[in-house]
């Protein structure tokens, strides 16, 4: 038995018989309380009768009434307007500073069977991937898909926390923050740290001046990554190498170590350096991509500007120091897909959300048009019947897993209040 499951029971008054306190008052719910997630009473501001007196304060719960003292309530003033001690189990007599009796109800044999089974059946040490997985084809569709909708906001509110604190070193420089979001993007799990310490070791109005001409930027970004720190005698390597020698300089530039950047067993098109390559290229065509990416609503006009051409360079060599046979390097839908999914939506959630203008329709639309993502979390889910859709409804279900399955929150979770009333 855990205290979530009792605070749940009293919240939602889930009594199977009428409430008497150890001393054979009876107790009639007014006003639950509010639920208080911060230190003091779990209930706050309750309102009851107790044998026929009505009484306004708080509620503290515990497994055993002798928690009381093992918590040392008896000792801290915020429990001073206590008027009732809801227990499980009544195992000691609760005194107030008065030294008159603290009410006390207990809850063992007045909670449902069947709520109290599906509870137990939840929270079992049964090894499970989800706790409700022999359950979860079950829920009825229309619950889960109001909960996934719910879910997908929450991720995005999730992700806001970072965006908001890049903004908040940035001087709320929205532009500059889309290039770490997008450079972090581009280096995915294995490079997207060393890729975002590539973004932010140089100033963004750096990047504003450098971007008009191609050979520059590539330079700056390059020459930061530590790419130009050895020696070849390839021309185009020369070029950027000058001009790195010239910034670096101007601008009193520190280029990271190029050990940040791995290529093991990676794919050559996914390669930091052809990344930085993409990248340079998207930012010298776009010159206000921010701006761009904000009124953009058509997936396929999202598709056309990131569709951008690598120097001739990179379309034969994955690195500079050895020739391959020749290829375009263009983004792939996939790989512009995952950036929409992780920078441009929620970047434009916040920012809509600066101007008081979000609109949840709108940025639905948006992911609902992307197809669903391929990780070894949603074919799990597809296992129990659970098939993802499009993005929107893999972004969720990711948010379910990591939130609210992995740390078992089944009483904060939609589909575990259902099953567990079921």
């Amino acid at each position: 038995m855990k205290e979530d499951f009792l605070h749940y029971v009293w919240q939602y008054q889930l009594f199977s018989s009428e409430l008497i306190t150890r001393n054979n008052e009876r107790i009639s719910i007014l006003k639950s309380g509010t639920y208080n997630t911060n230190s003091g009473p779990d209930f706050l501001n309750a309102q009851l009768t107790i044998d026929g007196q009505k009484w306004v304060g708080n509620v503290e719960i515990h497994v055993k009434s002798s928690d009381w003292y093992a918590h040392q309530h008896e000792t801290d003033s915020n429990y001073d307007a206590v008027i009732l001690h809801v227990v499980y189990e009544d195992d000691a007599e609760v005194f107030m500073k008065n030294n008159q009796p603290l009410p006390t109800l207990e809850l063992k044999g007045k909670i449902d069977k069947s709520l109290l089974n599906n509870y137990q059946n939840l929270t079992s040490k049964q090894l499970r991937w989800i706790p409700c997985e022999n359950q979860l084809q079950d829920v009825d569709s229309f619950l889960l898909k109001n909960w996934l909708e719910r879910l997908y906001f929450e991720r995005l509110e999730n992700k806001s926390v970072v965006i908001n604190e890049l903004l908040q070193r940035s001087n709320n420089d929205f532009e500059a923050v889309l290039f770490q979001l997008l450079a972090k993007n581009f280096g995915l799990k294995v490079n997207g740290e060393a890729f975002l310490s590539l973004a932010t070791s140089v100033d963004f109005s750096v990047i504003r001046k450098e971007r008009f001409k191609e050979e520059a930027l590539s330079a700056l970004l390059f020459g930061q990554a530590g790419f130009l720190e050895e020696d070849t005698e390839d021309e185009y390597f020369q070029l950027l190498k000058k001009e790195y020698k010239y910034q670096q300089h101007k601008y009193n530039l520190k280029p990271l170590s190029i050990s940040r950047f791995q290529f093991f067993r990676m794919r050559p098109n996914n390669f930091p350096t052809i990344r930085i390559a993409q990248l340079v290229a998207l930012y010298h065509q776009h010159q206000n991509l921010f701006s761009k990416l904000m009124t953009i609503e058509k997936l396929e006009d999202f598709y056309s500007l990131f569709s951008v051409d690598v120097n001739d360079f990179w379309k034969i060599h994955y690195t500079f120091e050895k020739e391959s046979k020749k290829s375009a390097k263009k983004l792939t839908k996939s790989f512009v897909d995952l950036l929409l999914i992780n920078t441009v939506i929620p970047l434009k959630f916040v920012w809509l959300q600066s101007r008081g203008e979000v609109d949840e329709e709108n940025i639905l639309r948006l992911i609902q048009q992307l197809k669903p993502e391929k990780n070894s979390i949603i074919s799990k889910f597809s296992d129990f019947k659970i098939k993802a859709n499009n993005a929107f409804e893999t972004q969720a279900l990711l948010e379910l897993k990591n939130n609210y399955c992995t740390p078992k929150r089944c009483l904060q979770c939609a589909i575990g209040n259902s099953l567990l009333r079921y």
